[in-house]
């Protein structure tokens, strides 16, 4: 998927290293199927018309339902096809790391965390996970705080412009992070593909976005290195966070 995983387990049982083996097997072949990278994947194929909906993996169909449902959930933000080329990564990508974290769950783990590009699901907790500064490489943005997390952000940091505003057409600048803050119920693919669907919004729009949404919290970093964030996103930051955390939303 052209990024890493990571998987921290708190309460290992005697088989969790053949859970993390398994894991390890799912997640090559969720890449196998849905990688943009690979030419021979399935959605590649499919993308260029090689291959029709009806003889891809049977993964693929619900995928791209998934993507149009969110598509719907934010006027037309979030697309499988950005820029015109099939490519439903910012659904997969979370997805993916839902279904290493059910593959913990059902194993009996419940102090775990799950980590893939910039995409964290949390179990038991309280964990502590870092956001990336967008601006300065290496240095943090945030510390955010909790248990039971889904945790998604989008941004510049490690792909440049990359996320594009499909009513537009072109890069979306207004942003250089935003990250969402979710509930289990939302789930790390939803929480993550908001997280791109919103960055496409813009300042205003995406928090204004976010704020209607049960059960979601937003930080957002504009260009110039300013902090705004949902009211209730304060809730997320360590009781020793910075006097400014303190704040009523911006």
């Amino acid at each position: 998927m052209g990024t890493v995983f990571s998987i921290v387990v708190r309460d290992p049982v005697p088989d969790t290293p053949e859970v993390l083996r398994r894991i390890a097997q799912r997640l090559h072949r969720i890449d196998a199927v849905f990688s943009t990278y690979r030419p021979q994947s399935d959605i590649s194929r499919l993308g260029r018309g090689e291959l029709a909906l009806d003889d891809c993996d049977p993964e693929v169909r619900p995928v791209l339902a998934a993507c149009r449902e969110v598509a719907a959930q934010t006027d037309g933000y979030f697309t499988e096809r950005p820029g015109g080329r099939l490519d439903p990564s910012g659904w997969v990508k979370g997805w993916a790391v839902e279904e290493a974290a059910a593959l913990l769950r059902t194993s009996g783990a419940r102090q775990y965390c799950v980590s893939g590009g910039g995409d964290v699901q949390t179990s038991g907790g309280p964990w502590r996970i870092g956001v990336a500064d967008p601006r300065q490489p290496g240095r943090l943005a945030a510390v955010l705080s909790g248990s039971d997390l889904a945790v998604a952000t989008s941004g510049t940091a490690e792909r440049g412009a990359h996320i594009l505003d499909p009513h537009t057409g072109r890069p979306a600048d207004g942003l250089a992070s935003l990250t969402l803050v979710g509930t289990p119920g939302t789930g790390i693919a939803r929480t993550d593909a908001w997280a791109t669907a919103a960055f496409a919004m813009g300042p205003e729009r995406a928090l204004a976005w976010a704020a209607r949404r049960p059960g979601v919290e937003a930080l957002a970093v504009l260009p110039d290195g300013t902090k705004r964030w949902t009211p209730g996103l304060p809730g997320h930051l360590p009781p020793s966070g910075p006097a400014d955390w303190q704040l009523a939303a911006r």
